[in-house]
This record gives C-alpha cells, sequence and structure tokens, in this order.
C-alpha cells in the first residue's frame, strides 16, 4: 500500500495573523499551540541527568521498573487496578502512537476510523495514513457497520468536553457490537475545572465501570508533556488489552520504536511524583481565571472547556474573522477549521503562556471594548 497523499500542514495558514500579532507594540500573546512554556520540575532533570551513560539499546517494551512505574499510577492516578507489564507499552510522545496507531493495527482500505466531530487532527491524519476512511462522529449509534476503531478524546482537545463513565461505557459497548478497537485520548485527565470536575476525577476508559471488568478492545492513552513539562521529553505511554499491547509491541519491535533509556528514567520520577503535577495546575488555573472572564467580556462564549489546557471560544462569526480581530490585539489563537468542520465559528485558546503573557492578552481584550 503507498502512503496516501496528505494535505499541507495547517498551521502554515496562520502565519499572516501571526505576523500581524507581532507587529503590535507590546509584542505576540501565542496563545495558538500548547506548547508548555514553564519548566521542566527539578527531580525530573535530575534523573534524566543521571541517566545519561545509555549505552546500550532500550527495549521497546520500556524497562521494568518503568512498566511498574505506569501500572502504579493508573491504580494511583486513574482509579484502575491490577495492570501488569503485560498491559503498559511506553511510547515516543503520544501523537506518534495516535497517528499510526490505524496502521499498526493493521486497518486500510475498507475501514473506518472514528473520531471526534471536534477532534485534534492526528486521528483524521492517521486513518489516512493508513488508507482507512476518517469518520467523524460523537454517537455511537451512528458509527458505521466497518468501524474498526474508535478515537475517544476526554478531557477533549480543543473543546475541553469530559466523556463521564455513561458515555464512555456507551461507547465501548457500542464499538465491541462492531468488532473495533476504543483508544481513549485522555492527556489532559489530571486538568479538571468545572462542574463535577472541580472535585471529582476525570474517569478512565479502562475503569470497571466502563469495561465491565474485561479490558477486550480498549487502550488509554497518556501523555506527561502537559501535567509535567515534558513535551521535549516525547514522554507517554498506552495501557489496556494485554492482546492489543502484544500486538503493538511486536509491531513496534520491527519499526524500531522504543524510548531513549534517559526518557525513560525521568519518566518513572515524573509518575511517581504528584506534588508537581499539582503545582503546574494550579499555574493553569490561574491562567485560565484571568483569561476567560477577560475573554467573556469582550464578547467571546466559552463552550464546553469544563476540563483540559484550552479555551474554545465563539464571538458568533467565521473564525478568521475572529483571528483577524484577536491579530490586531497582538494576540494569536488557533482558529477552529483546524479541528473539524463542525467548527467554523470556534477559536482555541491555550493557557501555555506565561503568566505576563496572559496577563497581557487579558489586559488588551478588556481595552478593546473600553
Amino acid at each position: 500500500m503507498a502512503l496516501q497523499e496528505l494535505p499541507d500542514y495547517p498551521w502554515g495558514l496562520v502565519e499572516p495573523y501571526a505576523e500581524r500579532a507581532r507587529a503590535h507594540e507590546g509584542g505576540l500573546v501565542d496563545l495558538s499551540i500548547g506548547s508548555p512554556v514553564d519548566p521542566t520540575p527539578g527531580l525530573i532533570r535530575d534523573a534524566l541527568a543521571g541517566a545519561t551513560d545509555a549505552h546500550a539499546y532500550p527495549t521497546v517494551a520500556g524497562s521494568p521498573p518503568l512498566q511498574q512505574a505506569i501500572a502504579q499510577w493508573f491504580e494511583r492516578r486513574r482509579g484502575v487496578a491490577g495492570l501488569t507489564a503485560a498491559n503498559v507499552l511506553p511510547t515516543v510522545g503520544s501523537k506518534e502512537l495516535v497517528a499510526l496507531l490505524p496502521l499498526l493495527l493493521g486497518l486500510g482500505e475498507g475501514d473506518a476510523v472514528v473520531h471526534p466531530v471536534a477532534a485534534y487532527p492526528s486521528y483524521d491524519i492517521g486513518a489516512r495514513v493508513a488508507g482507512a476512511t476518517p469518520v467523524a462522529s460523537d454517537d455511537p449509534a451512528e458509527w458505521p457497520e466497518n468501524t474498526r476503531l474508535v478515537w475517544l478524546n476526554s478531557p477533549g482537545n480543543p473543546d475541553g468536553r469530559v466523556l463521564d463513565v455513561a458515555a464512555l461505557a456507551a461507547a465501548v459497548a457500542r464499538a465491541r457490537e462492531l468488532g473495533a478497537v476504543v483508544a481513549s485520548d485522555e492527556c489532559y485527565a489530571e486538568l479538571g475545572w468545572d462542574g463535577q470536575w472541580a472535585t471529582e476525577a476525570i474517569p478512565c476508559v479502562l475503569d470497571e465501570r466502563v469495561t465491565g471488568g474485561d479490558l477486550r478492545g480498549v487502550l488509554s492513552v497518556y501523555s506527561l508533556s502537559k501535567q509535567s513539562n515534558l513535551a521535549g521529553y516525547r514522554a507517554a505511554f498506552i495501557g489496556g488489552d494485554p492482546a492489543l499491547i502484544s500486538k503493538l509491541l511486536n509491531t513496534r519491535k520491527h519499526l524500531g520504536l522504543m524510548l531513549p533509556a534517559p526518557v525513560a528514567e525521568a519518566m518513572i520520577v515524573a509518575l511517581g511524583d504528584d506534588a508537581h503535577v499539582r503545582e503546574q495546575k494550579e499555574r493553569y488555573r490561574a491562567r485560565r481565571d484571568r483569561l476567560r472572564p477577560a475573554l467573556e467580556a469582550a464578547g467571546f462564549r466559552i463552550d464546553h472547556s469544563e476540563a483540559g489546557l484550552y479555551l474554545w471560544a465563539t464571538e458568533g462569526r467565521d473564525a478568521w474573522e475572529s483571528m483577524q480581530r484577536l491579530a490586531e490585539l497582538g494576540i494569536l489563537a488557533g482558529p477552529g477549521v483546524f479541528y473539524g468542520d463542525a467548527s467554523p465559528q470556534h477559536v482555541r485558546f491555550s493557557l501555555t503562556a506565561s503568566d505576563e503573557r496572559i496577563e497581557q492578552a487579558a489586559q488588551r481584550l478588556e481595552a478593546s471594548i473600553a
């Protein structure tokens, strides 16, 4: 099978707006791409530095201490007990796994890959790379009979929508009827803000209440990029059905998709320390609490966004018009059209700018309506 021709990478379309925003006398406030700006915690950097004598090849499966750290983290932070080394697998960041999973599962022409309506573009691209057909749908009843992979994303990127236990269970049940794998991208699960998610843990697709205690056909995908500021480390992992993990492990061995040994050591430390995660969440909370009311005062409505790293907002007009208005204020956001055809009037604001830049954005938004 030849690699399917892919569309141009979309972020080049934002450059004219970025150029205009950079010309603002106060400089650019970049709220477009969610790349962390805060320091990687010292204990994690120390672990990486201490493991630089990495003369031997690492294993694709990850070292036993890393496998144990992942399993313990699932139990402690996600409420999923009983996982073993057979249930977990480290990945080189989560984007490569998202983009490659349909191919690694052997999907191709005639197979459908379902993903959320408002969605991270790599779900769609991954289906196309494999020659499968991407289908945007949030309703399990609408999923076609040829569905072989279902991507869930909770909390969602870009919209911050959370799937509760009932919604996750319904998705898993329907996927099993269709003979499809469910892969749930849950990398913002520590970032709950509003409603019940202000106090309750965001549920994992591997939760016994979702699966009935049967992990068959179910995977949870997680990344440490945001909660631990490890985007540059490419530190992520999956957990779930041991048969699927075994299949992915074998294929990844052939492809040499292995996590560098120093990164694995850093992951072990990151997974075992909850304090730095709480500290980072409070940084994001403060930025969110400053930016959200300023956006609302400036005429934006915030939709969903009850969890996650973004504010999903609309003025009720074309997203590119909102992008132009924001660029005049020196602010760069992400246009909703990058996340699916159903969002032509939304823009996405990331919380990963510094406190000073968030303050600047808020002040400019407030001044724009004075």
